[in-house]
Protein backbone atom coordinates (compact mmCIF):
# COMPACT_ATOMS: atom_id res chain seq x y z
CA UNK A 1 0.00 0.00 0.00
CA UNK A 2 1.80 2.61 -0.73
CA UNK A 3 0.23 5.72 -2.08
CA UNK A 4 3.63 7.72 -1.40
CA UNK A 5 5.63 5.30 -3.50
CA UNK A 6 2.92 5.16 -6.02
CA UNK A 7 3.43 9.14 -6.43
CA UNK A 8 7.15 9.04 -6.41
CA UNK A 9 7.00 6.58 -9.63
CA UNK A 10 4.35 8.91 -11.39
CA UNK A 11 6.02 12.00 -10.79
CA UNK A 12 6.57 14.04 -14.02
CA UNK A 13 10.08 13.45 -15.56
CA UNK A 14 11.19 16.82 -14.93
CA UNK A 15 10.49 16.13 -10.98
CA UNK A 16 13.15 17.06 -8.77
CA UNK A 17 12.30 14.18 -6.53
CA UNK A 18 12.76 11.70 -9.94
CA UNK A 19 16.22 14.21 -11.11
CA UNK A 20 17.58 13.44 -7.26
CA UNK A 21 16.91 9.58 -7.87
CA UNK A 22 18.40 9.45 -10.75
CA UNK A 23 21.53 11.24 -9.66
CA UNK A 24 21.74 8.65 -6.95
CA UNK A 25 21.24 6.02 -9.07
CA UNK A 26 23.91 7.27 -11.38
CA UNK A 27 26.60 7.45 -8.17
CA UNK A 28 25.54 4.03 -6.55
CA UNK A 29 26.31 2.28 -10.15
CA UNK A 30 29.40 4.50 -9.85
CA UNK A 31 30.22 3.19 -5.78
CA UNK A 32 29.42 -0.45 -7.40
CA UNK A 33 32.18 -0.52 -10.24
CA UNK A 34 34.29 0.82 -7.80
CA UNK A 35 33.60 -2.02 -5.23
CA UNK A 36 33.43 -4.20 -8.45
CA UNK A 37 37.32 -3.69 -9.17
CA UNK A 38 38.19 -3.72 -4.85
CA UNK A 39 36.08 -7.09 -4.48
CA UNK A 40 38.22 -8.82 -7.60
CA UNK A 41 41.51 -7.75 -6.33
CA UNK A 42 40.31 -9.04 -2.79
CA UNK A 43 39.41 -12.48 -4.07
CA UNK A 44 42.27 -12.57 -6.14
CA UNK A 45 44.04 -13.35 -3.13
CA UNK A 46 41.38 -14.80 -0.87
CA UNK A 47 41.05 -18.03 0.12
CA UNK A 48 38.49 -19.62 -1.98
CA UNK A 49 37.12 -21.69 1.01
CA UNK A 50 37.59 -19.62 4.03
CA UNK A 51 36.62 -16.07 2.15
CA UNK A 52 39.20 -14.32 3.76
CA UNK A 53 43.02 -13.54 2.75
CA UNK A 54 44.91 -15.70 4.73
CA UNK A 55 49.53 -15.57 5.34
CA UNK A 56 49.60 -17.35 2.24
CA UNK A 57 47.26 -14.55 0.15
CA UNK A 58 49.18 -11.40 2.47
CA UNK A 59 52.25 -13.25 1.30
CA UNK A 60 51.24 -13.11 -2.85
CA UNK A 61 50.20 -9.78 -2.09
CA UNK A 62 53.72 -8.67 -0.74
CA UNK A 63 55.50 -10.49 -3.46
CA UNK A 64 53.19 -8.60 -6.26
CA UNK A 65 53.74 -5.47 -4.82
CA UNK A 66 57.38 -5.45 -4.12
CA UNK A 67 57.98 -5.42 -0.61
CA UNK A 68 58.97 -8.69 1.99
CA UNK A 69 55.84 -9.24 4.58
CA UNK A 70 57.94 -8.58 7.48
CA UNK A 71 57.93 -4.80 5.59
CA UNK A 72 56.72 -2.32 8.25
CA UNK A 73 53.94 -0.85 5.52
CA UNK A 74 52.43 -3.93 5.74
CA UNK A 75 51.57 -3.41 9.18
CA UNK A 76 50.89 0.18 8.15
CA UNK A 77 48.21 -1.39 5.71
CA UNK A 78 46.51 -3.40 7.85
CA UNK A 79 46.18 -0.79 10.44
CA UNK A 80 44.41 1.42 7.33
CA UNK A 81 42.01 -1.91 7.07
CA UNK A 82 41.96 -1.59 10.63
CA UNK A 83 42.47 -5.45 10.60
CA UNK A 84 41.51 -7.62 13.91
CA UNK A 85 43.43 -11.03 13.66
CA UNK A 86 47.03 -11.09 12.66
CA UNK A 87 48.01 -12.55 9.15
CA UNK A 88 43.92 -12.30 7.77
CA UNK A 89 42.07 -9.69 5.71
CA UNK A 90 38.55 -9.99 5.88
CA UNK A 91 36.53 -8.81 2.66
CA UNK A 92 34.78 -5.76 4.60
CA UNK A 93 38.31 -4.73 6.20
CA UNK A 94 39.46 -4.77 2.80
CA UNK A 95 36.98 -2.76 1.42
CA UNK A 96 37.17 -0.13 4.26
CA UNK A 97 40.88 0.08 4.12
CA UNK A 98 41.21 0.01 0.23
CA UNK A 99 38.20 2.74 0.24
CA UNK A 100 39.97 4.88 2.62
CA UNK A 101 43.37 4.68 0.38
CA UNK A 102 41.43 5.75 -2.40
CA UNK A 103 42.77 2.80 -4.57
CA UNK A 104 41.34 -0.25 -6.65
CA UNK A 105 44.03 -1.82 -8.27
CA UNK A 106 47.49 -3.25 -7.47
CA UNK A 107 49.28 -0.69 -9.36
CA UNK A 108 47.30 2.17 -7.24
CA UNK A 109 47.84 0.90 -3.69
CA UNK A 110 51.45 0.01 -4.95
CA UNK A 111 51.99 3.36 -5.24
CA UNK A 112 49.94 4.17 -2.74
CA UNK A 113 52.05 2.84 0.44
CA UNK A 114 55.15 5.44 0.41
CA UNK A 115 51.39 8.23 1.24
CA UNK A 116 50.70 5.72 4.05
CA UNK A 117 54.03 5.74 5.39
CA UNK A 118 54.13 9.31 5.76
CA UNK A 119 50.35 9.48 7.10
CA UNK A 120 50.99 6.97 9.96
CA UNK A 121 54.00 9.10 10.73
CA UNK A 122 52.06 11.87 11.60
CA UNK A 123 52.27 12.69 15.53
CA UNK A 124 48.41 12.27 15.23
CA UNK A 125 48.20 9.00 13.42
CA UNK A 126 51.71 7.68 14.94
CA UNK A 127 50.37 6.47 18.79
CA UNK A 128 47.12 5.18 17.41
CA UNK A 129 49.44 2.49 15.17
CA UNK A 130 52.27 1.94 17.61
CA UNK A 131 49.14 1.26 20.01
CA UNK A 132 47.82 -1.37 17.41
CA UNK A 133 50.95 -2.66 15.90
CA UNK A 134 50.95 -4.41 19.71
CA UNK A 135 47.27 -5.31 19.79
CA UNK A 136 47.42 -6.46 16.39
CA UNK A 137 49.98 -9.18 17.50
CA UNK A 138 47.60 -10.58 20.46
CA UNK A 139 46.86 -13.90 18.44
CA UNK A 140 44.90 -15.44 21.42
CA UNK A 141 41.47 -14.94 22.85
CA UNK A 142 42.09 -12.55 26.34
CA UNK A 143 45.43 -12.29 25.16
CA UNK A 144 47.05 -9.26 27.10
CA UNK A 145 50.93 -9.63 26.82
CA UNK A 146 53.30 -10.50 24.47
CA UNK A 147 56.79 -12.55 25.13
CA UNK A 148 59.97 -10.95 24.96
CA UNK A 149 60.75 -11.87 21.85
CA UNK A 150 58.29 -10.75 19.93
CA UNK A 151 58.25 -7.48 21.96
CA UNK A 152 61.75 -7.03 20.21
CA UNK A 153 60.71 -7.78 16.78
CA UNK A 154 57.92 -5.28 17.29
CA UNK A 155 60.51 -3.24 18.51
CA UNK A 156 62.92 -3.22 15.45
CA UNK A 157 60.11 -2.74 13.08
CA UNK A 158 57.91 -0.24 14.25
CA UNK A 159 61.03 2.20 15.98
CA UNK A 160 64.11 1.00 15.03
CA UNK A 161 63.84 3.32 11.90
CA UNK A 162 63.30 6.65 14.11
CA UNK A 163 65.32 5.45 17.46
CA UNK A 164 67.88 2.99 15.88
CA UNK A 165 70.11 3.70 19.27
CA UNK A 166 67.25 3.49 21.68
CA UNK A 167 65.95 0.06 20.36
CA UNK A 168 69.04 -2.21 20.55
CA UNK A 169 69.97 -0.98 23.50
CA UNK A 170 66.24 -1.55 25.10
CA UNK A 171 66.49 -5.09 23.05
CA UNK A 172 69.86 -5.97 24.59
CA UNK A 173 69.04 -5.14 27.63
CA UNK A 174 65.20 -7.07 27.52
CA UNK A 175 67.60 -10.27 26.32
CA UNK A 176 69.72 -10.26 29.42
CA UNK A 177 67.07 -8.97 31.75
CA UNK A 178 65.05 -11.77 33.98
CA UNK A 179 62.45 -10.02 35.44
CA UNK A 180 59.91 -10.27 33.13
CA UNK A 181 58.81 -12.57 30.41
CA UNK A 182 56.24 -10.71 28.61
CA UNK A 183 55.27 -6.96 28.35
CA UNK A 184 51.62 -5.56 28.70
CA UNK A 185 50.13 -2.54 26.69
CA UNK A 186 50.61 0.13 29.50
CA UNK A 187 54.88 -1.26 29.15
CA UNK A 188 54.72 -0.89 25.72
CA UNK A 189 53.21 2.09 25.13
CA UNK A 190 56.15 3.40 27.87
CA UNK A 191 58.72 2.58 25.53
CA UNK A 192 57.14 5.04 22.92
CA UNK A 193 57.13 7.93 25.38
CA UNK A 194 60.23 7.12 27.20
CA UNK A 195 61.95 7.21 23.15
CA UNK A 196 60.43 10.92 22.59
CA UNK A 197 60.84 12.21 26.13
CA UNK A 198 64.06 11.03 27.59
CA UNK A 199 67.47 12.15 26.53
CA UNK A 200 70.08 9.75 25.19
CA UNK A 201 72.04 7.95 25.99
CA UNK A 202 72.80 10.37 28.81
CA UNK A 203 69.45 9.69 30.38
CA UNK A 204 69.91 13.01 32.19
CA UNK A 205 66.20 14.00 32.49
CA UNK A 206 65.27 10.37 33.54
CA UNK A 207 63.10 10.74 37.03
CA UNK A 208 62.64 7.44 38.58
CA UNK A 209 60.45 9.14 40.73
CA UNK A 210 57.82 10.29 37.56
CA UNK A 211 55.48 7.71 36.74
CA UNK A 212 57.29 5.43 34.90
CA UNK A 213 57.07 1.72 35.14
CA UNK A 214 59.43 -0.45 36.82
CA UNK A 215 60.41 -1.93 34.09
CA UNK A 216 62.51 1.38 32.48
CA UNK A 217 63.42 2.25 36.14
CA UNK A 218 65.67 -0.77 35.45
CA UNK A 219 66.62 -0.61 32.17
CA UNK A 220 67.94 2.94 33.33
CA UNK A 221 69.84 1.47 36.18
CA UNK A 222 71.29 -1.13 33.74
CA UNK A 223 72.56 1.41 31.30
CA UNK A 224 73.74 3.80 34.02
CA UNK A 225 76.22 1.11 35.60
CA UNK A 226 76.86 -0.16 31.95
CA UNK A 227 78.26 3.42 31.05
CA UNK A 228 80.08 4.36 34.44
Amino acid sequence: MPPRASKRKTAPPNSSSVTSSDGRSVLSKTKTKGLGKIDRLFNSYANSSSGVIDPDGIEALCSDLGVDHTDVRILMFAWKLRAAKQGFFTQDEWRTGMKALGVDSLSKLKKALPELQIEVGKPSNYEDFYTYAFRYCLTEEKQKSLDIESICELLNLVLGAQYRTQVDSLIEYLKVQSDYKVINLDQWKSFLRFFQEISFPDLGNYDSDLAWPLILDNFVEWMREKHS
